[in-house]
């Protein structure tokens, strides 16, 4: 008799155990709207930081995405204050939830255009513009140029210098942060997500889904020598394409010590 309460106990275990794991992945569903007109949005960017997924709302403002109870939804429009919400258990029970969206509000000032100050003397003309000191190199099959620095104009001359400086500060950042960087991959093989990094150049998204400061990322790509002129001018893609090649580097570093 005992064995087969045993049994019928392990049994109904067993079917609340895998209820709870049907339930903990779900089709989320909401709609985002205007909070200033109530009217909905198109095109918001949406990403799940914590399963690393996202999409954007169709013309009704609507979007789907699978999320667990307490995922992070991250929310992100132009011209609009960007929004974190933690999904409950309320929102799969009630349906037409939605999510609002407050517009920012830029004030303007005052832009003074400098021209340079031209003498017409070519030799004193060309001393006084500014001058990219940043390498360029290229890989063959590829249409597209990248830029090493003008520290380390090749990949190689990176790769050694890492290994002749064991304490460069690339080890202190990706060893603090094994988890975050894990991220990468799965961050660059989403669409949705690549796409809004591609329109991005605030550096906001990159330090949500990666959880590391903006100040993190400057230090990373200055040690490996990308210059100030990429730091500052790539968008958040580029940004996320260098940071995923220095780290597979280091990777590499760590393997052979």
């Amino acid at each position: 008799m005992i064995k087969y309460i045993t049994i019928a106990l392990l049994f109904l275990g067993f079917l609340g155990f895998s209820q709870e794991t049907e339930i903990e992945s779900q089709t989320f569903s909401a709609i985002v709207i205007n909070a200033q007109t109530d009217k909905p949005l198109e095109s918001v960017h949406v990403v799940n930081l914590n399963k690393v997924l996202g999409t954007i709302t169709n013309q009704k403002g609507e979007f789907s995405i699978t999320a667990s109870v307490n995922d992070t939804l991250y929310f992100s429009y132009l011209g609009f204050k960007s929004q974190k919400i933690r999904v409950t258990n309320d929102m799969f029970k009630f349906k037409d939830t939605k999510i609002s969206l407050t517009e920012l509000a830029y004030a303007l000032e005052e832009v003074i255009v400098r021209p340079y100050q031209l003498t017409g003397y070519l030799e004193i003309d060309v001393k006084n513009m500014p001058i990219n000191n940043a390498y360029q190199y290229s890989i063959s099959g590829l249409n597209v140029g990248y830029e090493a620095g003008k520290k380390n104009p090749s990949a190689a001359t990176k790769v050694l210098g890492a290994i002749l400086n064991p304490a460069d500060l690339l080890r202190n950042l990706f060893g603090k942060k094994p988890n975050q960087m894990r991220k990468l991959r799965q961050v660059k093989e989403d669409d949705a997500i690549r796409d809004l990094l591609a329109s991005k150049f605030d550096r906001e998204t990159l330090t949500e889904l990666l959880q590391i400061e903006k100040v993190d990322i400057e230090d990373i790509l200055n040690n490996c020598s990308y210059s100030k002129s990429f730091i500052s001018t790539a968008n958040d893609l580029q940004i996320l394409d260098a940071i995923s090649s220095c780290y597979e580097e280091f990777k590499v570093l760590n393997r052979k010590k």
